[in-house]
């Protein structure tokens, strides 16, 4: 039978469009695990899920939470996950040291939360002073990371350290100790339960250079796959931007859903502190998310003048790329909601 040329055009037509419709609707499948649960800090991904970023760039994201009982560092490599969010590089340093080929994409907090908090009138008023302190509660991991350099810097004694046991109660019971804290909680924890604003030790204002909130991935995603890094790392940056200075009113749903531990006070509090630590450093002019070679090598050589490494480990150098971040993506998207 002999076809017509308009029918076969109306049926390359139809062809060519539902082509395009399946194209339109196709999406990779994404998994990103977080270091903790959901929680202000973790706004930009839960915004750029909430309002479609994510979608627009062709990807179906995955957000699984972390927790004090979930470990989700070894379903990076796995690959049981595409991205995870890690504390700092230390975890970073770690993988490549023991030859797990994860890379480091894009880092979210340009200043390292990690603190010291101590009560106001006791002498603890600048990081130095800390080596006066007779009680450091730190947890385990703190002990065996920033402390040994924080002994090398400012001349801490390993007998000022007890353990932290994740309670408030050792640190309100004795004016004279101090204690580890994160920007985004003790702190605020401090001011509900006992009614005073301690006083907040940044580490990073110390020389603490590493970053904070870092994504990783697998060197094997990056090296076949990287359109798919670059989608996820772009459209999370514009996550953050809108998240810290637009309408996040979907995302925060979202993330008390998932931890109704979390209230709006408690996020509201959160949000300049956020800005404080991720919209500072490079992010201002090279974009959120931003990584420099100087600042790694410069936090590399502290952990080893530190004695956390030695210099033969590794070559810190494949722990992260540079690739897909310092373009700048999500600029125009600030300039336009902060007047």
């Amino acid at each position: 039978m002999r076809l017509q040329a308009p029918f076969i055009a109306r049926a390359l037509l139809t062809t060519l469009l539902a082509g395009t419709a399946f194209a339109a609707l196709a999406q990779d499948k994404v998994v990103l695990a977080t270091n903790w649960r959901a929680q202000p800090g973790h706004g930009g991904f839960y915004q750029a899920l909430a309002d479609g970023t994510y979608k627009k760039f062709g990807l179906d994201v995955e957000i699984q939470q972390g927790g004090p009982q979930v470990n989700n560092r070894p379903m990076l490599p796995a690959g049981k996950v595409d991205f995870l969010m890690t504390g700092n590089l230390l975890m970073a340093f770690d993988n490549i040291k023991q030859k797990v080929p994860t890379v480091v994409v894009a880092a979210y907090f340009q200043k390292d939360p990690q603190a010291i908090i101590a009560h106001p009138g006791q002498g603890f008023e600048k990081f130095a002073d800390l080596a006066k302190a007779k009680t450091v509660l730190l947890a385990k991991d703190g002990q065996i990371s920033y402390w040994q350099w924080m002994k090398k810097a400012y001349g801490m004694r390993d007998e000022q350290v007890r353990p932290y046991n994740y309670s408030l109660s050792q640190f309100l019971a004795d004016k004279q100790s101090v204690q580890q804290a994160y920007a985004t909680s003790e702190p605020f924890a401090v001011e509900k339960q006992a009614g005073f604003k301690p006083v907040v030790l940044s580490l990073a204002d110390a020389g603490w250079s590493t970053y904070g909130m870092v994504i990783e991935t697998r060197q094997d995603l990056v090296k076949n796959k990287p359109d798919l890094v670059r989608r996820f790392v772009e459209a999370t940056n514009i996550g953050h931007y809108n998240y810290l200075y637009g309408d996040r009113k979907a995302a925060d749903a979202m993330i008390q859903k998932i931890n109704p531990d979390i209230s709006e006070d408690y996020i509201e509090k959160s949000i300049p502190v956020l800005r404080a630590h991720m919209d500072v450093g490079d992010a201002p002019t090279k974009g959120i998310g931003a990584i420099s070679d100087a600042r790694m090598k410069d936090f590399y050589d502290k952990t080893v003048e530190a004695g956390l490494y030695k210099p033969t480990d590794f070559n810190y150098k494949d722990a992260y790329t540079t690739q897909f971040v310092n373009k700048g993506t999500g600029l125009d998207i600030r300039k336009a909601l902060v007047k």
